[in-house]
């Protein structure tokens, strides 16, 4: 992980400040931007989710879903929470906490479009920041590149039905034109992209052609996401700062899904005998989020004023902090998961971490 990806967090929280303060300097700016839309999609937005989510996926060989019965498992396990856990538990957290508990103290204007943000940030597992939490635990790299890769397929597919069905519960009204363009456009089109890409660098340089290409644009994916968080907090600002608790609460429901999440994953692992280099990065991908997709979802679907964004926007925010703990835990707690493996041996035999 570089030093910039490790502090991520001081750089979201620099931007919420940047973007507060220049909203409120330069407000016509803004609206300016916030203008710029063709069929509901603000064009500055869309050029900076492509510079943040195609780079990530450059790194995405479906070639190696091949290598799924590897670990069957793991992929189980992993698919179960991702799919039928992680977005219905989090649609649960966001009516019980946002639409119930604290729904005293939040604009009440704003509790459906809150409560839809979350849904669409949990809708979709994480495909980018899964490989440094995985390397952080030692986890088995062609697990993890082959999760990453089956969920990327799934997702093409299954993120527009699951938000849609989340939200229809949730009484919010659908839009679904939008919401499907937003999957061909931050899914469909990115990921043909990014596979023609690769495969072109493939055939002419080889991975180190690639390898080349990924260090230069993973500074330009971090500063996309940054520039993006100014917009969106320059649109915020001045609801954030008539009520600064929001964030906090809106933490509570995101906080109680990662460790839930990773928890079940991690445990479900144990359960099955699946290898602790498998059940780490599997407790992982099973509790984050792909908050690159949800922001620009949340913003094509309700606008850049709306609760849903600012909600996404808070997942990005504790992203990297939480995740680190639920690594330290993982990492800490591998006597006791080895211990109990039930259908393999007690000596795991360590694996090669290249890819």
């Amino acid at each position: 992980m570089s030093t910039f990806e490790r502090y991520l967090t001081v750089w979201v929280a620099l931007c919420i400040v940047a973007g507060i303060a220049l909203g409120h300097v330069m407000p016509g700016f803004f609206h300016a931007i916030g203008a710029a839309e063709v069929a509901k999609v603000n064009l500055p937005v869309a050029v900076l989710i492509w510079l943040m989510v195609i780079p990530m996926l450059l790194k995405i060989d479906f070639a190696s879903l091949r290598q799924v019965g590897r670990h069957w498992r793991g992929i189980g396990v992993t698919l179960f929470i991702n799919w039928a856990v992680k977005p219905f538990s989090m649609a649960a957290l966001a009516w019980l906490f946002i639409g119930y508990l604290f729904r005293p103290y939040l604009p009440a204007d704003q509790i459906d479009s809150y409560i839809a943000g979350l849904i669409i940030l949990a809708a979709a597992p994480c495909t980018a920041m899964v490989f440094v939490w995985s390397n952080l635990t030692k986890g088995e790299p062609h697990f993890t590149l082959s999760q990453v890769a089956l969920n990327d397929a799934i997702m093409v597919v299954a993120f527009a039905p699951i938000v849609g069905l989340l939200l229809g519960l949730s009484a919010i009204t659908v839009p679904w034109g939008t919401l499907v363009l937003s999957v061909v456009l931050y899914i469909v089109i990115p990921v043909l992209i990014a596979q023609a890409v690769r495969h072109s660098l493939l055939a002419s340089g080889g991975q180190p052609a690639l390898d080349r290409l990924l260090a230069k644009l993973g500074p330009v994916s971090l500063v996309a996401l940054l520039a993006t968080l100014v917009l969106l907090f320059g649109f915020q600002g001045e609801q954030i700062l008539a009520q600064p608790a929001v964030i906090a609460l809106l933490a509570v429901p995101i906080l109680i899904q990662v460790y839930l999440n990773s928890g079940l994953a991690y445990v479900l692992n144990r359960v099955a005998g699946e290898q602790h280099c498998v059940a780490g990065p599997s407790a992982l991908i099973g509790a984050s989020n792909f908050f690159e997709l949800a922001v620009a979802a949340a913003i094509s679907l309700f606008g850049f004023n709306s609760g849903a964004a600012l909600a996404t926007v808070v997942g990005v925010l504790i992203e990297v902090p939480v995740m680190l703990s639920v690594v330290w835990i993982v990492n800490r707690s591998q006597g006791w998961y080895e211990r109990g493996a039930t259908r393999r041996g007690a000596a795991l035999k360590p694996v090669s971490r290249e890819i």
